[in-house]
């Protein structure tokens, strides 16, 4: 009986021992641990419970003594996420991309009020963002592309005003842009919406957008109606992608726009206007009433000449054919009944 009390009073202190060797952060991470499998890197062998703290984990950075960031890019992680970024209260920075991680994204990852960047493309994730990323006040990077991520775009992510790069890229986004986007987020250096299918109008308040570098690109969407004349406002240097989408009418004609060549509008069967070769109808036009032209070269009026030139010859030829057979008839006629009267006979000759 004492033998058994005192196990039960060292398993006890154990677990109290064992419970307190790792702080709050480093409980935090190993709950992440706990989620996913590692079997390929085995990258997180070293996240041991028995430490004081968590920064000497592979992956791990800290600044004085707190969790700064997460990065395990492309190192076979699998399974589900599962992070409560709260209880690391300097957490900055999180990098999961190119690997194999899978199910929507959990509400409690966008408890990180100071987190700046949130890298998890190249995964398997789906659902729809949640719009507890409104939370994210001082996020300066978001890189989404390369998921199954579904669903609108949160209208809160307009509140995530420092935002300096937007990936989205190859997702399954549908709905339209806030119309806020570009008056909100002025600080965009890169926007990437590309593969996806985006609706409507593009928002004319992306031509506030004077920060951006490289390429903007919202190609192989949806989109519809006509390009905002405000996208001639973004910097010179900017790329333009408007490619296959369902865009129309005449390209403006402003300053950005006209430095673009025709592969930045092809897959928009509707528009028109340089640099396409596709003009635009006049306005004064009326496809319905207008008489057609005859085009240049196409040889329409040559045929019609020529064709009432045949038909004139023919009248005239048939007219001449005509009065010869009527003066062959008189002749005839007028040699039968006179030279009948010539040939008179005598008697006795």
């Amino acid at each position: 009986m004492v033998l058994q009390l005192v196990s039960l009073v060292l398993f006890v202190v154990h677990c109290i021992a064992f419970a307190g060797a790792v702080n709050d952060e480093g409980l935090a991470l190993l709950s992440f641990k706990q989620s996913i499998k590692d079997s390929t890197a085995r990258s997180l062998d070293n996240w041991n419970s028995s430490d004081a703290n968590p920064c000497s984990w592979y992956g791990v950075t800290c600044r004085e003594e707190k969790v700064f960031s997460l990065r395990l890019p492309n190192k076979g992680l699998a399974g589900v996420l599962r992070l409560d970024t709260g209880k690391l209260v300097s957490f900055s920075h999180v990098n999961l991309k190119s690997n194999y991680l899978s199910g929507s994204l959990p509400v409690e990852l966008f408890n990180a009020a100071g987190l700046k960047s949130l890298i998890l493309s190249g995964n398997s994730f789906s659902g729809a963002v949640p719009e507890e990323i409104g939370n994210l006040k001082n996020l300066q990077t978001l890189d989404l592309s390369q998921n199954s991520f579904n669903g609108s775009l949160p209208s809160y992510l307009i509140q995530c005003k420092r935002l300096k790069n937007l990936v989205l890229s190859r997702n399954s986004f549908t709905g339209s842009l806030p119309d806020e986007l570009g008056s909100n987020l002025v600080m965009l250096q890169t926007l990437n919406i590309s593969h996806n299918s985006f609706r409507g109008l593009i928002p004319g308040s992306l031509g506030n957008l004077s920060g951006l570098q490289g390429v903007l690109d919202i190609s192989h969407n949806l989109f519809d109606g006509p390009i905002p004349a405000s996208l001639g406002d973004l910097p010179e240097l900017v790329y333009i992608n408007l490619t296959y989408n369902n865009l129309s009418g005449a390209i403006p004609q402003t300053d950005a726009l006209v430095n673009l060549g025709p592969t930045a509008f092809i897959g928009n069967p509707l528009l028109c206007g340089p640099p396409l070769k596709n003009p635009c109808p006049s306005a004064n036009s009326n496809p319905d009433t207008d008489p057609k032209p005859l085009a240049v070269g196409d040889g329409s009026g040559k045929r019609g000449r020529g064709k009432l030139s045949w038909v004139v010859i023919a009248s005239v030829a048939s007219t001449m054919v005509g009065i010869c057979l009527v003066a062959l008839s008189f002749c005839y006629w007028y040699r039968k009944v006179y030279g009948c009267k010539g040939k008179k006979t005598y008697p006795g000759r």
